[in-house]
């Protein structure tokens, strides 16, 4: 048989297939079997309509085989084949694909997915094979042909004696490498492997000869080998069922062998999308964290198939970063692969899908909210900061999509609720949203500053992740109702406490300033506090920075923002016992008052949970005010 050349420039578009356009080598099994998928079929197609045939959808098969000695490995299909102008027209011009002719000719018949496109997918096989052999037959006729090719050199074409009709792809790999251990293709581990990897959903059997050691009968320690032949894909995927087929039994077990989880999910999302761009989906919210989901290793994102065919194991266009704790799974048949398949071409594809897979994954969330508010709570103890997140990260450009979704603590109701839940709550004439943060939610409760508003009949939400004030403000309000700190300056006064206010700073205006003078560039301000009932002294802020943003970003070793400081303002208790003593020293003894000043601004400090510049001093101050009660 005479060497042909690959036409045009074809020789150069193989080398690059093979050398350029596949990131991994395993790829090759996928495209084969893909190839076989649409060979079968074409035939199945025609079967439709010609009586002739004679084989029904269980008469098809595809079968791998590997041979140790001979170093190869086989794939072979039952489907339509190819006579000798086909294998020419087929496998010598690079980037001719009859398969995307078929698509165009089968439309939209129910139980046909031709999977191919671009016509290359069969040149993948050159960068394991040194040598690839292809041995077809057409469906009703008598001769068989081979092709056989080393790569861009060339390829021959000449006749064969196969006796059934359909293909054999031969690869005979190459040989390992420091680099590459292309052996590995010849163990039926890894082959099985690749193919629940890549080609599980393929309509088709794919079945290989399994070999295993059994005792022999009769024996008790001496073994041989018992070859049978296996079924290594599922064909039919669970996301391609009908919901009320499927049992929650069905849906859990697949997402635990498939996601690698020993819990069941929280709740399923399983649904289909027809129109100009189909696809199924079936996602689902786990119960738990993955043990990395914070770390930098975390990869987000859900498995993209195209007609069943494993393209992206992590396609994280399908999610928006505040879901990205959901697994799962889209299929479409509809999507534009690049090339080498391995990516998808249009993002407005992506970016559709993943719009209404956000709105899918937030109505599930929403009814979980509504009707079973113990599974909600158990996901929003594993995921709540996430939302959180995506609320701050976006600057409130999420507010629609997540308010609804967040919780917070309350310490009127001791329970966790929404801010509808909150607002429909308010009593009348309440203005704002208050809250209050801490580490937890109890020492919350206790917090001195709560005590004005409590005293009014008023709610607060308890802010206890890092995260929350920020969120927060990034809302800024929520039904027309501002958010407001209890620690924060602008503390809602009428025009009678605001009066008494003024009134009783303007009266110890010099004890105050003097107390300010104390403490230096440690506080703004020194005054007399509206807020305080029973505690004697609280620490306010003035501006945007709280005492708790302060905290959070001094706790940032890597930022920029570490420097950033709350404007402190220290708050004194009128009717408190304290305040008289001050009153009393500022006229009698300035040494103790500046010493209690520096005592009530560190205790302040303690109660916020704030460091103490020198914890040494504040003991020896108290030791020294201990013994003064002693003498």
């Amino acid at each position: 048989m005479a060497k042909k050349q690959f036409k045009t420039d074809s020789k150069r578009i193989l080398d690059l297939m093979i050398n350029s356009v596949y990131t991994h080598h395993e790829i090759f099994l996928r495209e084969l079997i893909s190839n076989a998928s649409d060979a079968i079929d074409k035939l199945y197609y025609r079967s439709i309509s010609d009586n002739t045939v004679g084989l029904g959808r269980q008469d098809y098969q595809i079968l791998l085989k590997t041979d140790n000695k001979a170093r190869t490995l086989t794939i072979s299909d039952n489907g339509c084949g190819m006579n000798g102008d086909e294998l020419e027209e087929n496998l010598g011009v690079v980037a001719h694909s009859d398969t995307l002719r078929f698509r165009d000719e089968k439309g939209d018949t129910p139980d046909i997915e031709a999977i191919g496109r671009f016509g290359v997918g069969f040149y993948s096989s050159f960068m394991v094979a040194g040598k690839v052999e292809v041995v077809s037959r057409p469906f009703g006729k008598d001769e068989s042909y081979i092709w056989s090719s080393e790569g861009p050199g060339g390829y021959t074409i000449g006749k064969a004696g196969k006796e059934s009709h359909g293909t054999d792809i031969i690869l005979y790999l190459k040989q390992d490498t420091e680099d590459e251990n292309y052996g590995k293709y010849l163990d039926q581990y890894t082959i099985r492997q690749l193919v629940g990897k890549y080609s599980d959903y393929i309509r088709y059997p794919i079945k290989m000869d399994i070999e295993t050691q059994t005792l022999k009968e009769g024996s008790e320690d001496e073994y041989e080998t018992i070859s049978e032949r296996k079924t290594l894909n599922s064909m039919v995927p669970i996301w391609r069922r009908k919901k009320d087929e499927l049992s929650d039994d069905e849906y859990h077990s697949f997402y635990k062998s498939k996601f690698m989880d020993y819990q069941a999910p929280i709740t399923v999302i399983h649904y289909s999308v027809e129109g100009s761009l189909s696809y199924n989906a079936l996602l689902y919210i786990p119960s738990s964290l993955p043990p990395n989901y914070y770390s930098k290793d975390f990869e987000k994102g859900l498995q993209l198939y195209a007609s069943g065919v494993l393209i992206s194991e992590k396609c994280p266009e399908l999610l928006p970063d505040y879901f990205s704790f959901a697994r799962g799974l889209v299929d479409s048949q509809d999507i534009s692969l690049n090339i080498s398949r391995e990516m998808i071409q249009h993002d407005r594809q992506l970016k559709t899908m993943g719009k209404n897979i956000a709105k899918k994954i937030k109505s599930e969330l929403t009814r979980l909210l509504e009707s079973d508010r113990e599974a909600y709570e158990k996901f929003y103890k594993e995921f709540g900061v996430q939302l959180k997140y995506g609320l701050y990260s976006s600057y409130g450009a999420n507010r629609d999509e997540l308010q609804d979704l967040v919780l917070f603590k309350s310490i009127v109701q001791d329970k966790n609720i929404t801010l509808k839940e909150y607002v429909d709550n308010m009593p009348e004439g309440q203005k704002y949203i208050y809250y209050v943060c801490a580490d937890t939610a109890a020492k919350a409760a206790m917090m001195p500053q709560t005590e004005r508003v409590r005293q009014k009949g008023y709610d607060i939400l308890c802010l206890t992740d890092d995260v929350d004030e920020f969120a927060i403000k990034s809302l800024m309000k929520y039904q027309d109702k501002e958010f407001l700190s209890v620690s924060g300056q602008e503390l809602d006064m009428d025009d009678a406490e605001k009066e008494e206010a003024d009134k009783l700073n303007k009266e110890n205006k010099e004890l105050l300033d003097y107390m300010s003078e104390c403490l230096g560039d440690k506080v703004e301000s020194v005054a007399v506090s509206s807020r305080l009932e029973h505690h004697p002294v609280c620490l306010s802020t003035e501006g945007d920075i709280s005492l708790e943003m302060e905290k959070i970003l001094s706790a940032m070793p890597t930022s920029n923002l570490g420097g950033l400081k709350a404007k402190r303002k220290l708050e004194i208790n009128h009717k408190h016992p304290v305040f008289k003593a001050l009153s009393s020293l500022a006229e009698t003894d300035k040494s103790r008052l500046k010493t209690y000043t520096s005592l009530l601004y560190t205790q302040a400090l303690l109660v916020e949970g704030l460091p103490i510049e020198d914890p040494v001093d504040f003991s020896n101050k108290v030791c020294g005010m201990m013994a003064e009660l002693g003498a």
